[in-house]
């Protein structure tokens, strides 16, 4: 009976073994066991008689030293002889898989994974599966592509577009010419796909997000999904804008507003003021002359700068409105882009779109200040600014221009024109007289920095009768001027000349005193009957 059993037992197993080796025919492939890894290759149990042996080399580094025993793997048997044994190959199964999953993705339209490893000048090479592929130049991206090391080492979703398996198993299973894929067609395919999605959102006034693609000096170009909308110039804010990267950046997500949406020529207009309500609408009521309020500087003018107090609202400040001078510094000198200041409102226009703003009315007004600091008496320093015909302006160092008049610049000299004894830019000191703070006047004098001599001086100095050595300042129709000792001016009426002598300006002459006029300050002199003579 025992017998009998293990009869049937090793009938069965023989039954099995034989069944099994009719699975394993020569140019297939099949699964194997790994029960062996050496130097020089790996042990693979495949179910024959004997064990196959792959050479170390149809693995690479990587998937040595992750395989182990037990690991499944597929081998093609290139080779059964019941004397010399099995001869298998890894190497060539992973080919034919690879050619299998390509003519599925090709004949499926499906897309495949590379890793791009050379360039040659029509285009780059593509390792796909372990296959070398061909991609062209005008298919790897859907603008021209000059660079073509930027793509060295990367890995690329791509389109078999040309598929050609060599014939039998041991051809050409590398040849670049078998296999033809296109990365431009996956863009462009992802590219509808996405315009599709973005058809579904598209209507006018939803809000859409975008990525800049491009700027140019009339707007923006956005991709909004596939589908390349323009941001015009005027839409970007409610304020001037200069230019439109003062705002964006290419390759920055925004949300934008759609305005205008053409299904038929896929034209888009966006709009990004418009997610927000127009300042200017309420201008009036939230700002009146007198408020003050903190901006920021965004634009710098010969003419002034502009100030943003809210966002798309900006004012001007003029340059009259930058200092209480009367030729105020050039307005970078006040302020820098970008700085936070405050200002004072002196005009709303909503109609105009216009904010009038002020500098320096948050500063106190220079006559303020003068008023506060002088009085009537006081001593004074500053410089000459401006010279006329009836006096001299000196620039004191707030700011403000005091007028030193003609008749307050000596007391005993007969000035015509005050450059006689004044300079422009010249340092003097000065008295002074009045100060009206209202009018903006102030009353200045040098002379009054002296007593006045003709109270008690010259009557005492210079009395009837007496003589004197005079120098000549000057000639008139009407007679000599000449100078007194001491600064002291006189006149030598034409009647009282003596032309007998020598008269020449800058020369010298004794003359005589024959009238002393205290109230109009003038003394008469006569050349004749001179007693020194």
């Amino acid at each position: 009976m025992d017998t009998h059993v293990k009869v049937d037992e090793t009938k069965d197993i023989e039954s099995l073994y034989n069944e099994s080796l009719l699975k394993i025919e020569r140019g297939k492939i099949t699964k194997g066991k790994v029960i062996a890894i050496k130097n020089d290759g790996v042990v693979i149990d495949i179910g024959y008689k004997s064990e196959g042996f792959v050479a170390s080399n149809e693995f690479t580094e990587e998937e040595i030293s992750n395989l182990k025993e037990g690991d499944d793997i597929e081998v093609f048997i290139e080779r059964i002889d019941d004397e010399e044994g099995i001869v298998i190959s890894r190497q060539k199964a992973a080919r034919i898989r690879a050619w299998e999953r390509l003519k599925n993705a090709f004949e499926n339209n499906m897309q495949v994974e590379g890793t791009v490893v050379d360039k040659t000048k029509g285009g780059l090479f593509v390792n796909v599966f372990g296959i070398k592929a061909f991609l062209p130049a005008s298919q790897i991206d859907t603008k021209i592509v000059r660079n073509f090391d930027a793509y060295i080492g990367q890995k690329i979703p791509l389109i078999i577009l040309k598929l050609n398996p060599p014939k039998g198993i041991l051809g050409n299973l590398t040849s670049e010419t078998s296999l033809v894929v296109s990365r431009r067609q996956v863009i462009e395919e992802e590219k509808q796909k996405r315009k599709e999605e973005t058809f579904k959102l598209l209507q006018e006034g939803a809000i859409i997000k975008g990525t800049v693609k491009n700027i140019t000096d009339y707007g923006v170009f956005v991709d909004i999904g596939g589908i390349d909308a323009l941001l015009h110039i005027s839409d970007i804010s409610w304020r001037k804008v200069n230019h439109p990267s003062e705002f964006f950046s290419i390759g920055e997500e925004k949300e934008f507003v759609v305005l205008k949406f053409d299904k038929e020529t896929e034209k888009v207009t966006l709009g990004y003021k418009q997610k927000t309500s127009d300042p200017w609408l309420t201008v009036e009521e939230k700002y009146k002359p007198g408020m003050i309020v903190k901006g920021k500087v965004v634009n710098i003018t010969d003419y002034g700068f502009f100030v943003e107090v809210e966002e798309g609202l900006e004012g001007l400040v003029h340059i009259s409105e930058l200092d209480w001078v009367s030729k105020p510094k050039h307005p970078s000198k006040y302020v820098s882009i970008g700085s936070e200041i405050e200002v004072a409102i002196i005009n709303v226009k909503k109609d105009e779109r216009r904010l009038s703003l002020s500098l320096k009315q948050l500063k106190p007004k220079p006559w303020q200040l003068v008023a506060e600091k002088y009085k009537p008496g006081d001593k004074v320093t500053g410089k000459v600014k401006t010279l006329t015909d009836f006096g001299a302006f000196i620039r004191l160092p707030e700011g403000v221009d005091g007028l030193v008049h003609i008749s307050d610049i000596s007391w005993t000299k007969h000035i015509t024109h005050p450059s006689e004894v004044l300079k422009r830019n010249q340092k003097v000191e000065a008295k002074v007289l009045n100060i009206d703070p209202d009018k903006e006047r102030m009353a200045l004098g040098i002379k009054q920095l002296q007593p006045d001599p003709w109270v008690n001086e010259i009557p005492e100095k210079f009395k009837l009768g007496e003589e004197f050595t005079a120098k000549i300042l000057k000639k008139t129709d009407f007679g000599l001027f000449v100078e007194l000792p001491g600064n002291v001016e006189g006149l030598v009426y034409s009647s009282e000349i003596d032309n007998s002598k020598e008269i020449v300006e800058g020369g010298e002459i004794q003359v005589r005193i024959i009238k002393v006029n205290l109230e109009d300050r003038k003394i008469g002199l006569s050349m004749k009957n001179i007693k020194k003579a």
